[in-house]
């Protein structure tokens, strides 16, 4: 059985997935994570391997988390290819026919959205090809030599060349929009034509002004009738009504140009009646082709109308130091996407602009020298640990290790107690196969030492209670945020590990987070 996936089905996907992000019934965001690449392979940084989609893999990212951003409704948006207009390129023309037995005129491509029939100018403006100057001595078309920048609603040529195109004016691309969306190989469409009453007057243009909008010349004729001659008011016939055209006649007796005078509206097809408009049909009948807009007309619906069946979603990633959920001095690696996570301990839904996905402890020096946490050093991904109860071990790989404040994050996952980075199971884990959390309250047996640095510190299980969480710190007059709430000196992640559902991931090359870099995230989801 033959059948197809239509591109209006993929244009919808991509406005279902832009509708849930922009409401508030769902919570999405994006992660960074994985700060130990290189282990897992050697060469990573290089050439970063294609993500594995599977279960097991989908708790992995989950492991190796370590903060999330909101997006946010004005932080999506459609796309579609960037098609930069450039002097002496030949454009590709809408049609409305083009297909794999009807490839377009220029690029031969099998599919309108996959052919070059729109262009982004200098200015950021946005335009549709209407006519590329086909003509039977043309049949592909001629190159472009005016760049189109006027705002008109109905279309026109660009400039005074005779380079034979008719642009068609859709929209601007904002300035706030520039700045998000734009990129190396997409530009973005508006996220709200419909409603936007800035669109107003295009979207009603394309309704009122007449619905067809060019004809074009596939057979010029012989000997048709007088020469040098003009005929008005040549009717369009098929299952519209009121379109009409007007038909030149050269010094040869060939038709020497067609122009849409009456737009007319309801057709689906159409093709010029030569007998009723007066025109004799000579020698050689001309043939012409009747390009059919879109449904509701050029301009109405922009994301049918270009092929908006992509989205680009937009993350910046930067250090805020009244909530340093962003750590900074470690490597990250891996940016996702996931739909729905939970808050920690909770059946509800996070909502927090952004949230930590790691531990952490807040540490001190053993008196009289509690000031030793301010010249102890721990190494990004070095193993801490912390004896919580007689034979039992916690263990954790340190993300970041603040002296100001003494808060070390770690993460803990499945490479501590049984598995290797790349998966496969160790015969005999040091710390045994159960994962033990850092604790400021311990057993039999335990002690608050956290072992692994330039020098031993100890869990300030002073800091923070139930009913009085340490989420600051005052020294030397100065309040830091610490980012996560403390009780007893220990913080948990704010997200609910494995309870939202990852939509995407992306392994990259390493970076190092430093505090005065901040990271654009710009993420491409094709449907």
């Amino acid at each position: 059985m033959a059948a197809i996936i239509t591109d209006q089905l993929r244009i919808k996907n991509a406005r279902t997935f832009i509708d849930k992000i922009r409401s508030s019934a769902d919570s999405y965001y994006t992660f960074i994570g994985l700060p130990n690449a290189v282990e897992s392979k050697s060469d990573w940084d290089t050439s970063p391997p294609a993500p594995r989609d599977c279960f097991d893999d989908e708790n992995f990212y989950w492991d190796t988390m370590i903060a999330m951003k909101k997006i946010s409704a004005d932080d999506i948006r459609p796309v579609v290819r960037k098609l930069s207009w450039a002097s002496a390129t030949i454009y590709d023309m809408y049609r409305h026919d083009i297909n794999r037995n009807n490839l377009s005129d220029s690029s031969n491509k099998t599919s309108l959205y996959s052919s070059n029939f729109y262009v982004v100018n200098s200015e950021f403006r946005v335009y549709i090809c209407l006519h590329n100057g086909i003509d039977p001595e043309n049949p592909n078309g001629k190159p472009s030599l005016d760049e189109p920048k006027f705002t008109d609603l109905e279309p026109r040529v660009a400039g005074t060349s005779g380079d034979g195109y008719i642009w068609k004016y859709l929209y601007t691309i904002s300035p706030s929009d520039i700045i998000k969306f734009d990129s190396l190989n997409f530009i973005p469409l508006p996220v709200d034509w419909e409603t936007n009453n800035d669109y107003t007057p295009i979207r009603n243009n394309a309704k009122t002004s007449g619905q067809i909008k060019v004809a074009t010349i596939a057979n010029r004729g012989y000997l048709v009738g007088p020469a040098n001659q003009t005929y008005t008011r040549v009717p369009i016939k098929g299952d519209g009504t009121g379109a009409e055209c007007t038909i030149v006649i050269n010094n040869d007796s060939k038709v020497e140009s067609i122009t849409i005078s009456n737009g007319g509206s309801g057709y689906t097809y159409g093709s010029v009646d030569l007998v009723a408009g007066n025109v004799p049909v000579g020698n050689t009948t001309p043939i012409f082709n009747v390009v059919i807009p879109p449904s509701g007309g050029h301009g109405f619906d922009i994301y049918r109308e270009l092929g908006a069946s992509n989205v680009l979603i937009f993350s910046r990633i930067e250090n805020d130091d009244s909530n340093p959920d962003f750590v900074t001095g470690t490597k990250v690696a891996r940016i996702g996407i996931v739909e729905n996570p939970k808050a920690y301990e909770s059946t509800s839904t996070i909502t927090d602009d952004r949230a930590s996905a790691i531990n952490g402890i807040i540490l001190k020096g053993l008196s009289p020298n509690d000031d030793d946490y301010k010249t102890t050093s721990f190494e990004a991904n070095s193993y801490v640990t912390q004896q919580v109860g007689t034979g039992q071990t916690a263990v954790g790989r340190v993300i970041s290790y603040d002296k100001t404040t003494g808060v070390l994050r770690y993460w803990q996952d499945r490479s501590l107690v049984g598995f290797n980075t790349d998966g496969t199971q160790k015969s005999n884990p040091t710390y045994g196969y159960g994962l033990n959390s850092f604790t400021g309250t311990t057993a039999s047996g335990g002690t608050l030492k956290i072992v692994g640095g330039t020098k031993d510190l100890y869990i300030d299980n002073g800091f923070g209670s139930v009913s009085n969480p340490g989420i600051s710190t005052v020294i030397n007059n100065k309040t830091y945020y610490l980012g996560q709430t403390f009780i007893k000196g220990v913080a948990n992640p704010e997200i609910e590990k494995y309870s939202g559902t990852i939509l995407y991931v992306d392994n990259r090359p390493s970076i190092t987070r430093s505090a005065n870099q901040r990271e654009d995230i710009k993420v491409i989801l094709q449907f």
